[in-house]
């Protein structure tokens, strides 16, 4: 992800490629720019907005040294606990944060679509497909989805399952009960169907990401835009005034 997140910006002329940071690949060239080994180098080449998509663990001590330093953070990565966004809202001062999860535009209009219907139907579930490489289940986007249609209603009816003949084939119970299904497959980058069903109807939206171009117009939204949203936001739903 961290080297087509490089060639969106090399791409994008209101944009320039300034440093690029990678413990397991420093010394090697992206775009011209020497992947360096330290957050050090961020400093040093003046950098203004950082974009992160590495893990959880890694943005816990990289978010608190941006904001640290007054650098924006647009951060991609999945995982991260309720407690890791009141440390960067409480962090984020003199620079702002992003935190999304998912940049693809398509899929934040999906998540958008399914907050609004929920008031209007009975159940719903989710289905989110991911290439066999993502080792986290249910995806943050499913949870994200889960947790905004929970928001948006609470009379969902109860799931009628008494007896699950394969253990899991409900899948898991996310927010508000509404069941969330994750598949693992080879051939898929990321997929999402979100199921709501009432008497007599159904309506499915879906999103599909068939390459890892689709989140970099958000991704450079982001890094445009991210001075104009003090302190931290959630999700890429007020970058595109939703």
């Amino acid at each position: 992800m961290g080297a087509t997140v490089c060639d969106a910006v090399v791409a994008d002329p209101d944009l320039q490629l300034v440093a690029a940071v990678d413990v397991g690949a420093s010394g090697e060239l992206v775009n011209g720019v020497t992947i360096a080994a330290s957050l050090d180098a961020l400093k040093e080449r003046d950098v203004q907005v950082v974009v992160d998509f590495t893990v959880a663990a890694a943005v816990r001590s990289t978010l608190p040294w941006l904001a640290e330093h007054g650098i924006h953070a647009v951060v991609g990565t999945t995982g991260l606990t309720d407690d890791d966004m009141q440390m960067a809202r409480s962090r984020f001062t003199s620079s702002n944060c992003l935190i999304a999860a998912n940049f693809a535009i398509g899929a934040v209009l999906m998540m958008r679509f399914a907050e609004l219907a929920s008031p209007w139907f009975d159940t719903a579930e989710i289905i989110e497909l991911h290439h066999d490489a993502k080792i986290d289940a249910p995806s943050g986007t499913a949870l994200a989805t889960a947790t905004r249609m929970a928001a948006a209603s609470s009379a969902w009816a109860p799931d009628p399952t008494r007896h699950e003949v394969v253990r899991g084939a409900r899948g898991g119970e996310g927010p508000g009960g509404i069941r969330v299904h994750s598949v693992r497959m080879r051939g898929m980058v990321a997929h999402q169907e979100v199921l709501l069903g009432a008497a007599g109807q159904t309506l499915t939206i879906r999103h599909d990401s068939y390459d890892r171009v689709s989140f970099m117009p958000g991704v450079v939204l982001g890094c445009k835009r991210i001075a104009e949203h003090p302190g931290l936001t959630i999700g890429l739903d007020s970058y595109l005034g939703l």
